[in-house]
């Protein structure tokens, strides 16, 4: 094997790829194809999971390139919100786990991470180290177009969208519960937080239970449930008696902070021990029945109210603990007479049609065979089962009073409003995982926020808009779409600005700042702006109001908006011109962890802008990365730099094997093991390319033909694979299936492989441009980067030298599998009779068992064979044999020397030394083996 330095082959493309500008792409004649992927956050070195959304962007760029389509790939940079202030004080602070992280992870030297100590110098520092980390793994980005979202200009655009928002009515000054960071007092999004990201707000019901006039506010997410409560539960813990408006609540502590973030008027009055309260009776304010209070160690002080309301009919938590006080001593410790336990009695009030009567949550903790309060995962599941299938296929009974013969997914919203309406209910706005931690290292907690800017998100209008688009756009993979429906049905109005952090101020009210995913909307139409802007052509002050509604809307004229930014009428045409040429994106590629944020904003934002044509044309979805197993976190580790996987593995082996690791929304998963059997494949690669590539094409050999064959039906496969975007799909037959071909080409003492070198270095070229580029050179001057992608040729299939290929394979196959079990000198073959194969061929030809008995006893020469060629056709279509279209005799003759050679046993083509049983048993394909 050819000695290869990966790294200096690709240092060379690069900087040669650089120097040429192929990638910078300007409006001409040719087909557009607008690619586009989420701009990074720079609050650290870009990571393995950058890298697959990022390379998978880089691919589809490639290949769409090599199909004739002219090209945009550009990237700019994320730096508002608070994330990079956050880590600034942390850095200045010397914040143990910080330090730690940046240094073991981030890979930042400690002498550089100790300067780190402003925003400025992080977005300095991290934009370079990006932009190296990009071009060393050989992205096709058009780097004219970059910028950062603190750029005046940037935030001149922002501005300008967001008065188009307000003149629309699309952003509203409410009272609305945001996620919330305390130290920073601010609202929080998900790119502000270090754990929870994916936490979403909420409302639980909270029913008032009396105990005198103490009010236990039990919280649920089923208040239907309300009519089947047989106790209410408390943890055996401290909890706080408070006042909230004109009440006297008991909750827990945490629940009492979490309310002092509210509208409600809250005072704590005092600390109480829950266990002076076991065994007491409160009133359930809708039945008017007393039940029991009752310890629990299941409840979680942290949750809503920390009081629980008990349903053991329809909860399996609950019915768990009932069973476990009826048969444990515990009671005595509190002062509960069994009795009051033992009279608990579970109320089914929820049918699911075409189902038996009986207990719901009995029969299913008796099913998952669930015996503990401690089984938390166990009793987590039979929760999320059983509330599932209560809520969509449930049906309310008769003790549920006017709301029987209801569908459960019909009365929650309801039931908490009539509550709410009698004074007996209540809303406790909780997250929905936790814990919720802001970077700044602070605990968020649930707030209500008056006149906060909101984006009206729940506007009816608004959401239809975004539906018809979905109804027209790809999504890939198309299951997807209902997610996204999905998404934007439950979609709410969203807090988009903020006191602090990096950002552009909210043109009218300048208090405020526009949040980081809400200034992350159609970023994609700036790009256009950015060549302008980088070549000097445009700065912020001719950034006008105008000047955008032209060349982005269409709307006024170019004269009036070449004078209101003073700049020449012809940059305004140019602008406009480049704008309607590259306009819409035709693909979004990102991670799966945007579809629920930014992406889900980026189709609100572009049908709220711009008119149809210019909407979004495909969004592509892809999964995580983990490393050796073990989830990444770039703020938790452990990690994979990009930076660090090129430098250890090469940019075309870090490519290939994260294009290569999984499919689609799949998880890939980052192993050493199999990046450096890639690197040793690739070498092999290199290597064949050294031996075979530069020799002269040679007279076509059936050989030959098999390998073309081949060929030509991976450039299909992959061509159809890169249609679909599957890349895992794409690699393996490109270069891991087309690579065993040419093995066994080889083997079989093929030497003419320059005979399809040319074009599979153009398939491969998308994947692993550099190798491709450097070996392309030694016959060519053009850059491969830009040559036509191969077609598929059907003219070029030989589907007998295929046959005959295959043949040999299966004999090989069978002969050594034979060779496992018997020690042997000779192995003597026997090829199936010549009528098994006509048989066969009508039998496939004719599809089903009469008809082919038909067809074949019409043949004079079966006439005396009835019972022998039934049985054989009997077997036919059990094995789905089809048709044979080699000379089976002809083509072993013309192989028992390679047999010889590849077994180490001389073949024989002798029938009359096979046994005739074996004989017998040979069907066309398969030919009767007697070792000896």
């Amino acid at each position: 094997m050819h000695d290869v330095n990966f790294r200096e082959i690709e240092k060379k493309w690069q900087k040669k790829w650089e120097e040429s500008g192929i990638f910078n792409a300007e409006p001409d004649s040719r087909p557009k194809f607008f690619l586009t992927i989420p701009y990074p956050y720079l609050n650290g070195n870009l990571h393995a999971g950058h890298t697959r959304t990022f390379t998978i962007g880089d691919t589809v760029a490639r290949y769409k390139r090599m199909l004739g389509y002219n090209v945009l790939y550009p990237l700019g940079f994320h730096v508002t919100g608070t994330p990079i202030i956050g880590l600034a004080e942390l850095i200045a602070r010397r914040d143990e786990r910080t330090m730690k992280v940046y240094t073991e992870y981030h890979d930042v030297p400690y002498d550089i991470l100790v300067t780190l100590t402003t925003p400025e110098k992080i977005v300095e520092y991290f934009s370079q180290e990006a932009v190296k980390a990009l071009k060393s793994i050989g992205y096709s980005i058009d780097w004219r177009r970059s910028f950062t979202t603190t750029d005046k200009e940037y935030q001149c655009f922002i501005e300008w969208q967001y008065w188009k928002l307000r003149e629309k009515g699309l952003i509203v000054k409410g009272t609305h519960p945001v996620r919330y960071c305390p130290h920073d007092a601010n609202p929080v999004e998900d790119h502000d937080l270090l754990m929870g990201e994916s936490a979403t707000i909420v409302d639980f019901t909270v029913i008032k239970f009396y105990l005198d006039d103490i009010v236990f506010p039990c919280a649920t997410l089923r208040p239907e449930t309300v009519f089947g409560v047989t106790n209410i539960w408390l943890k055996p813990a401290k909890y706080v008696l408070a006042r909230v408006n004109e009440e006297r609540w008991l909750v827990s502590k945490e629940a009492y902070e979490k309310l002092t973030y509210t509208e409600k008027q809250v005072e704590l009055i005092k600390e109480v021990d829950a266990g002076q309260y076991f065994g007491k009776l409160v009133e359930n304010p809708v039945t008017k029945n007393k039940v029991p209070i009752l310890p629990a160690d299941f409840v979680d002080t942290d949750n809503a109210t920390g009081v629980v309301m008990s349903v053991p009919a329809h909860a399996p938590y609950d019915y768990v603990a009932v069973e476990e006080l009826k048969k444990n001593d515990r009671l005595k410790e509190f002062g509960i007479n069994k009795s009051v336990v033992d009279s608990i009695q579970p109320v089914v009030l929820i049918k699911i049609e075409g189902e038996e009567g009986g207990i719901p949550a009995k029969q299913i903790v008796e099913e998952m065979g669930i015996k503990s309060q401690k089984e938390r995962e166990k009793l987590d599941k039979a929760t999320s089962t059983l509330y599932k299938k209560e809520y969509h296929k449930g049906i309310l009974l008769g003790v549920t009073g006017s709301y029987a013969g209801m569908k459960v997914s019909e009365v929650k919203e309801r039931i908490q409003s009539e509550l709410i309406d009698r004074g007996i209910g209540d809303v406790f706005y909780e997250f929905s995982e936790k814990p919720v931690v802001c970077r700044c290292g602070t605990k968020c907690v649930v707030k209500v926020v008056r006149d906060q800017w909101f984006l009206n998100y729940s506007n009816p209008d608004w959401k239809r808009k975004v539906f018809d688009l979905l109804e027209k756009m790809t999504i890939i993979p198309d299951y997807y779409k209902e997610e996204f429906r999905n998404k934007v049905e439950w979609l709410k109005d969203k807090a988009c600005a903020r006191r602090k952090g990096l950002g552009t101020h909210i043109p009218w009210d300048k208090e405020w700042l526009i949040e980081s995913l809400s200034d992350s909307t159609i970023y994609m139409a700036y790009y256009i702006l950015a060549k302008f802007i980088n070549a000097g052509k445009l700065k912020a002050e001719n950034i006008t109001p105008e000047l955008l509604d032209y060349v982005l809307l269409g709307n006024g004229d170019a004269e009036k908006a070449a004078s209101s930014a003073g700049i020449e009428k012809n940059i305004v045409g140019e602008i406009r011109n480049d704008f309607t040429y590259w306009y819409p994106v035709d693909l979004r590629s990102s991670g799966k962890d945007l579809v629920a944020n930014h992406l889900l904003f980026f189709l609100f934002h572009h049908v709220a802008i711009f008119s149809e044509e210019y909407w979004p044309k495909a969004i592509a979805v892809n999964g995580y990365v983990s490393l050796e197993g073990k989830k990444m976190s770039k703020s938790k580790g452990p990690l994979l730099t990009m930076k660090r996987a090129v430098e250890e593995n090469g940019a075309d082996v870090t490519r290939m094997y994260i294009l290569y690791a999984s499919e689609y929304d799949s998880d890939a998963d980052w192993r050493k093991k199999d990046v450096e059997s890639l690197a040793a494949h690739l070498k092999r690669f290199y290597s064949l390319a050294k031996e075979y590539y530069t020799r002269e094409v040679k007279e076509i050999s059936r050989l030959d033909s098999w390998l073309i064959s081949r060929f030509q039906r991976a450039v299909k496969e992959t061509r159809e694979a890169m249609d679909r975007l599957q890349t895992r799909r794409a690699v393996n037959t490109a270069f891991f299936e087309v690579m065993a071909d040419v093995r066994w080409y080889l083997r079989r003492g093929g030497n003419n492989l320059a005979i399809i070198f040319d074009d599979w270095l153009r398939l491969l070229s998308p994947f692993a441009p550099h190798i491709c580029e450097e070996i392309w050179h030694w016959k060519h001057d053009s850059f491969i980067s830009l040559e036509k992608y191969p077609e598929y040729d059907e003219s070029k299939i030989d589907a007998e030298a295929e046959a005959v290929e295959e043949y040999i394979k299966n004999v090989r196959e069978d002969i050594k599998e034979v060779l496992k079990f018997v020690k042997a000198r000779k192995v003597y073959i026997a090829p199936a009779e010549q009528w098994k194969s006509e048989v066969a061929e009508i039998a496939a030809r004719a599809g089903n068992m009469k008809d082919a008995m038909k067809e074949i006893m019409a043949d004079k020469k079966f006439k005396g064979m009835a019972k022998e060629v039934s049985a054989f056709v009997k077997r036919v279509f059990k094995v789905k044999m089809k048709g044979l279209t080699v000379r089976e005799e002809d083509v072993i003759k013309e192989n028992l020397e390679f047999l010889k050679r590849e077994l180490g046993v001389e073949v024989i083509l002798d029938s009359e030394k096979v046994p005739e049983d074996k004989r017998r048993s040979a069907i066309p394909g398969k030919p009767a083996i007697y070792a000896v």
